[in-house]
């Protein structure tokens, strides 16, 4: 391939440099910010060596090159447009004044939770470790192996509090990713998470009981009582008082005398907004996440298999408008509760979208006689059914549009399938064939079926609907 010339073209369609605001590239795709999406050819684009396909998210244009290329494309077009230094945050930021208020708002919570989900993901996997060694009839009816070997019972309860120091703590991670957000100082946002989980309050998990039996403990400041309850495991609360932390934050900042600015300004800030967190923001708040959580399970486990499809099928069109970002905020309440939530239903069913399309890019790789369509729907098509989509939906998919339309009718059948059997992870993994390391082990057999029932569905789907186009158009040819 000859990089230097395929970016000059590329160049050319996009309208020349002067249309290009910022441009920068992740694993597969050259990510552009540019000022005048109506002047860019893509027609042209697409006929361009080496290019897989191309689609708009979140005010950003992303052509997809694959793995090893994009950044050879990259580096040839950072020399003629001097944007060498650029980064994907900064493409993200010149898009976000494309998007709408909704749009902006599901990308900040995206840039919130990103950071800290490695985090998340391992106290997960730790936690689905500990439920390998405590499962009852996982590989031997009625016991666990801790049953038949106890010496190991030790060494279950060491992976238990491994997996469960992110979500006791979470409001730390959460605090010090969201304060950087907000534009506040993040080691002031980790003091604030780390108040909110102090060791003198009735932890946020016994909250419940304590209200049952009418024993939460207050302080009593002046007539006024203010409940001493912590915020483990929570996320809204903690968004709100991060957000009121940075304002509080960089409006001291602005009337405070530079002398005196490190010691008054953190001293207020953490001062205003902790009393501002115990008294108004973290009751309410912890009371509409409860709220939304028991809602999103409760619909989950009593209306049945047709809600379960109904998400399913519409989870690969969340994720062409980026929505699907929010749900991570409710993922991680659901497993920062596991204990009562059971785990998240949300990454079973992303997992059976993300099959799902892989197999309808792998049916369109078998039926397809175009060479250049063949050599990017097989390895684009693995990549998904590995949880990777984007190669697959965006550059076969939605391209052609049957393979897309096979794909989420699968996800539907399989989503309605595994809802059906309370299929539920408890970490944030791979949302594929990798995903099975995620998922509760007593129903890692239905995961498997839910699997199965997407791939051969979108498969099946899709290569009659190709036999039905190609009929067609036969017949159209022959008049």
């Amino acid at each position: 391939m000859d990089f230097p010339v395929i970016a000059k073209q590329l160049l050319e369609q996009l309208g020349g440099k002067e249309n290009l605001q910022a441009l920068a590239h992740c694993a597969t795709r050259l990510r552009l910010a540019l000022k005048d999406d109506s002047i860019i050819d893509e027609a042209a684009i697409e006929n361009i060596e080496g290019v897989k396909g191309q689609f708009k998210v979140a005010g950003q244009y992303q052509i997809i090159f694959g793995s090893g290329t994009v950044n050879k494309v990259h580096a040839e077009l950072a020399k003629l447009t001097g944007m060498a230094e650029m980064s994907t945050r900064d493409v993200a930021a010149a898009g976000a004044e494309k998007q709408n208020i909704l749009q902006r708002l599901v990308k900040g919570l995206s840039d919130i939770f990103m950071p800290i989900i490695p985090a998340i993901v391992a106290g997960g996997l730790l936690m689905g470790l500990y439920n390998v060694f405590t499962a009852k009839g996982l590989f031997i009816d009625n016991l666990s192996i801790i049953d038949v070997n106890p010496g190991l019972a030790d060494l279950a309860s060491m992976l238990n509090t491994f997996a469960n120091a992110p979500f006791v703590f979470l409001p730390v991670l959460l605090a010090f990713s969201a304060s950087k957000k907000f534009g506040g100082n993040p080691f002031l946002g980790a003091a604030l998470g780390m108040l909110m989980v102090h060791p003198d309050l009735l932890s946020g998990w016994g909250f419940g009981s304590a209200a049952v039996h009418g024993n939460i403990p207050t302080w009593n400041i002046l007539g006024f009582e203010i409940q001493k309850v912590g915020y483990q495991g929570s996320v809204l609360p903690v968004l709100v008082s991060c957000f009121i932390l940075a304002k509080v934050e960089t409006t001291f900042r602005k009337f405070t005398p530079s002398m005196l600015d490190n010691l008054v300004t953190p001293l207020c800030s953490i001062l205003i907004t902790g009393i501002i967190t115990f008294t108004l923001v973290g009751p309410i708040t912890r009371d509409a996440g409860f709220l939304l959580g028991d809602g999103l399970s409760w619909i989950y486990d009593n209306v049945g298999f047709v809600g379960g499809g109904i998400m399913g099928f519409l989870y690969a069109p969340f994720v062409i408008t980026g929505m699907h970002n929010s749900f991570i905020a409710i993922e991680t309440q659901l497993l920062a509760d596991v204990a009562r939530t059971g785990g998240t239903f949300i990454f079973p069913i992303a997992a059976m979208s993300n099959v799902a399309q892989g197999a309808a890019a792998l049916a369109v790789a078998l039926t397809t006689k175009d060479k250049k369509m063949k050599g990017i729907a097989m390895p684009s098509g693995i990549t998904a059914l590995l949880g990777i989509t984007e190669p697959a939906m965006f550059g076969v998919n939605l391209k052609l549009r049957y393979p897309f339309f096979a794909a989420i009718i699968g996800a539907g059948v399989a989503s309605a399938f595994i809802t059906l059997y309370h299929v539920k992870a408890l970490a944030l993994g791979t949302a594929g064939i990798p995903g099975v390391i995620s998922i509760v082990p007593s129903k890692l057999s239905y995961y498997v079926i839910g699997m199965a029932i997407a791939i051969i569905i979108s498969f099946t789907v899709t290569v009659a609907l190709s036999l039905r186009n190609k009929k067609k158009a036969g017949v159209q040819a022959t008049a």
